[in-house]
């Protein structure tokens, strides 16, 4: 009886192990889960500011906007990308970039970078 226990012990703890270990890989396709940055803009500052964030090559980035004014986001990416928001929160989408390198994205209002994607 004690050896069934122990059995079932082990076992359980592979099995979470396991789908533990699957679930933060992200895949080389690009069809992980999209990465969320928190973007707050409250009058001239913008949070983050200049902040390098790794991005897995077409993963697509959910910028989760609270936002005091609508405002418009530029994402220097190739091709370009123009994300409009409104005032209060909103979810914008950044499509997954396929080039490796760094992607500024940015408020021409404020005239700030907001983060840098480190595409790899």
């Amino acid at each position: 009886m004690r050896r069934l226990l122990v059995a079932a012990t082990v076992l359980a703890t592979l099995t979470l192990a396991t789908a533990c270990g699957s679930e933060d890989t992200p895949s080389d396709s690009g069809s992980s889960d999209p990465l969320v940055i928190k973007v707050t803009f409250d009058g001239d500052s913008v949070t983050p500011n200049g902040d390098r964030v790794e991005v897995a090559k077409g993963q697509d980035v959910e910028l989760q906007v609270t936002a005091d004014v609508a405002g418009e986001i530029h994402v220097h990416s190739s091709p370009e990308q123009e994300l409009e928001y409104p005032a209060g929160e909103s979810t914008q989408t950044i499509k997954g970039m396929d080039q490796p390198g760094t992607v500024d994205v940015e408020s021409h209002h404020l005239d700030k970078v907001i983060v840098q994607l480190e595409v790899h």
